[in-house]
């Protein structure tokens, strides 16, 4: 009988010298935490995207990333220590902000589902990169200069790379935030009236979900987002008022991608608008609108382009992309901070899938004639001064109302008797005005 020896396999990266090895894993553990990033990104933008959209409407916002992440790995390996380290915490804060923020949200307000898997995934991933650049960075130290120069220029390093997160990268990644993240749950209805559960259709495919209280007046009122708005939709039912109050895109019920910033927005008003006029209880002549903050800025964009929309009253607007900020902010301020102007709207271009929507300060003067009460808080801490510039390019068909001592949007909360005052004698006049014998 022949005996045959056998010998253990050996690892080659074991017997390589340690300095391979220890390349060898960090390689790895970059390309393992990416993979994870990547795979959440793929899992939003394709593989499970919004209710209403389909994979071929994230094709700018999925491929893009993909594309960028993919070239940090396929250079990773042949980069400088000090590039690497930038890579990874580049990744790190992107796997951060798509998995631990974004899932961690929708997980707290309406439990995990969907993409919220793999968000956690790239979370994880996310902090495996940060890691990797901490240790990346500690082992590039440079011990052969003087002690004076390596701390001149780890200070030196550190204030660059504060900057770039502050007015960079965290403007940038404001873009992503106001994309993907937004109001997920409904509320409790507290209309202090019966309401139907209604939904409409918008021009791109959407379904708008929302309330519908019928009109005792002939008119209708309509008030995009349902979270916050509850105080003035009561306010207008007493009044008799048929109030339509729904999810604006991607919040809520609604279908769609959400978007601080309103943008595409419009689109719900003007859906909102025909379903009123298919009413029995309306007068299609007698539509308004009432809007807060985002939802101000999309009533005054679509009374602009609908003339079916009769009058609106809009609360808080300020602006919503650069063409608009360039109008609000002055000359310095501009020069200061145009480079997290640029980040932020080409965050909000990458992943918004949307192009930006006209300037209001081209559109709001093709109001006119119709009325409109513009309400702003001149000390709320929300930048509503554009308010002035929209009263005045309306011209006398517009009214203004400041309140000083209100926070952002809280007009009805600081003085409720005045705004429930101002607000309902707008509308009566406006839609009401030759029933009321004027």
């Amino acid at each position: 009988m022949t005996s045959t020896a056998t010998y253990p396999i050996e690892d080659p990266t074991m017997s390589a010298p340690r300095g391979v090895r220890d390349a060898l894993r960090e390689h790895w553990v970059f390309f393992a935490a990416t993979a994870a990033v990547m795979l959440h990104i793929a899992d939003d933008n394709f593989f499970q995207p919004a209710d209403g959209v389909s994979p071929s409407d994230h094709l700018v916002s999925g491929l893009v990333p993909l594309g960028l992440a993919a070239a940090a790995a396929a250079v990773y390996p042949r980069v400088r220590a000090g590039a690497r380290a930038v890579l990874a915490l580049s990744l790190g804060l992107a796997g951060l902000m798509v998995g631990l923020v974004e899932a961690g949200y929708y997980t707290v307000a309406v439990g995990p589902s969907g993409d919220d898997y793999t968000g956690f995934l790239a979370g994880g991933g996310g902090v495996a990169l940060l890691g990797l650049a901490a240790v990346t960075l500690w082992r590039s130290r440079r011990p052969g200069r003087s002690r004076t120069r390596r701390y001149l220029r780890r200070v030196v390093l550190g204030i660059v790379g504060l900057f770039l997160v502050a007015e960079v990268v965290t403007p940038f990644a404001f873009g992503y935030l106001t994309t993907h993240v937004h109001t997920a749950e409904v509320p409790e209805p507290d209309l202090g009236a019966a309401y139907e559960d209604v939904a409409f259709t918008t021009s791109d495919g959407l379904e708008i979900e929302g309330w519908y209280v019928p009109s005792r007046n002939g008119a209708a009122v309509i008030l995009p987002g349902r979270d916050k708005r509850q105080p003035h939709a009561r306010m207008l039912i007493e009044h008799g008022y048929g109030v339509l109050i729904h999810d604006r895109r991607g919040e809520g019920a609604s279908e769609g991608d959400p978007n601080l910033f309103g943008w595409g927005g419009a689109r719900d008003v003007h859906a909102a608008v025909e379903f009123l006029q298919d009413r029995p209880d309306v007068d299609p002549g007698r539509i308004g609108g009432l809007g807060l903050s985002v939802s101000g800025e999309m009533l005054l964009q679509a009374a602009a382009e609908n003339p079916d929309l009769a009058a609106v009253v809009s609360e808080g607007a300020g602006t919503r992309s650069l063409s608009e900020e360039l109008e609000e902010l002055s000359d310095a301020t501009v020069v200061r901070a145009f480079h997290a102007l640029i980040a932020k709207q080409a965050g909000l271009l990458l992943f918004s899938n949307e192009s930006p929507p006209p300037s209001l300060v081209e559109l709001v003067p093709r109001i006119a004639p119709r009325p409109v009460l513009l309400i702003w808080a001149p000390n709320g801490g929300n930048r509503e001064t554009m308010n002035t510039t929209y009263h005045r390019l309306i011209g006398s068909s517009a009214s203004i109302w400041s309140i000083p001592d209100a926070q952002h949007v809280e007009g009805i909360k600081q003085h409720p008797e005045e705004y429930e005052r101002r607000v309902i004698d707008f509308f009566d006049r406006a839609l009401l005005g030759d029933v009321a014998g004027e």
